[in-house]
């Protein structure tokens, strides 16, 4: 594979710089930038080889939507891999980590993806209203998503969620349950979230994150799809656990270690733009071994 740290980091700069500096704020709140930000996503899919379509509805009279794209070539009839990552913000935040952390790497990913996987599919899909007031309501993008899928039978084999993948801490924090499970104390790790369903998904990316020695990774599958721990729900993969297809959260644990969680303070400059970069990698030895 053609995976050059140098390339990828400088691509990661790039487009958290376009998400968080040139236009911000991307919530529901400021329909221009939330659009401004769904058609930067489009054209850096299209320009990478990639057919690109808009899922588009409305919420409260305003139009939004899922951006999917994938390979131009024809999905495998026994199913297919998802890989995805929201692109709004909580209103008056900048979103750095939240989520153009997630964003920048899906973008990246589907880069080396086209060019180190010809003949083989993955939808990338960039969802729409993951923060509140849509969150959790049917008009999340990725809840939109997964129950029309659903509903129209689409072969979805599992879906990889890309939540806050950006910081790095010295101190890590974790749920009652999981304070005295074994896991680090030092916040430099990138995390793989499943349900029981998810588990043989999951333990096939942990397989494809363990190959690359430079990035750390932790993995935790829950029963009951996360109810008995609510801090593993708070993002689009549980939209796909809700429609019985597994999936993953691939996150930097969030609130249990970034300091700057939906506030003014989430900028760019306190990413870890290497950390970022070796997840990048992990992520295309993750998608060999899926496929």
């Amino acid at each position: 594979m053609n995976l050059d740290l140098k390339t990828i980091q400088a691509q990661l700069e790039k487009h958290i710089t376009v998400l968080t500096k040139d236009i911000g704020d991307r919530s529901i709140y400021r329909p221009r930038q939330l659009t401004q930000a769904k058609d930067y996503i489009a054209q850096m899919f299209h320009d990478q080889g990639l057919s690109v379509t808009e899922q588009a509805y409305y919420y409260k009279g305003q139009k939004v939507a899922n951006i999917i794209a994938h390979p131009k070539n024809r999905q495998n009839a026994k199913g297919y891999y998802l890989v995805g990552a929201h692109y709004d913000t909580v209103a008056g935040t900048p979103g750095a980590d939240d989520n153009a952390s997630g964003v920048a790497v899906l973008l990246e990913t589907a880069r080396l993806f086209v060019q180190n996987n010809r003949g083989k599919f993955v939808q990338f899909v960039a969802f729409t209203l993951e923060e509140p007031p849509a969150f959790q309501t049917s008009l999340q993008g990725s809840r939109y998503l997964a129950r029309n899928a659903r509903h129209q039978g689409e072969p979805i084999l599992g879906a990889i969620v890309l939540e806050m993948v950006g910081y790095t801490s010295p101190s890590q924090e974790y749920p009652l349950p999981l304070l005295f499970s074994g896991y680090p104390k030092t916040g430099d790790f990138i995390g793989i979230i499943g349900n029981n369903n998810s588990r043989k998904l999951g333990k096939t990316v942990l397989r494809g994150f363990q190959k690359n020695r430079q990035l750390p990774v932790e993995s935790l599958f829950v029963p009951l799809n996360g109810w008995i721990l609510p801090a593993t729900r708070l993002s689009d993969h549980a939209s796909f656990w809700d429609n019985g297809y597994p999936a993953v959260m691939i996150t930097d644990t969030a609130f249990m270690r970034n300091p700057n969680y939906h506030t003014p303070n989430d900028e760019k400059e306190t990413l870890n733009f290497h950390f970022m970069s070796q997840l990048v990698i992990s992520l295309q030895y993750a998608l060999s071994a899926l496929l």
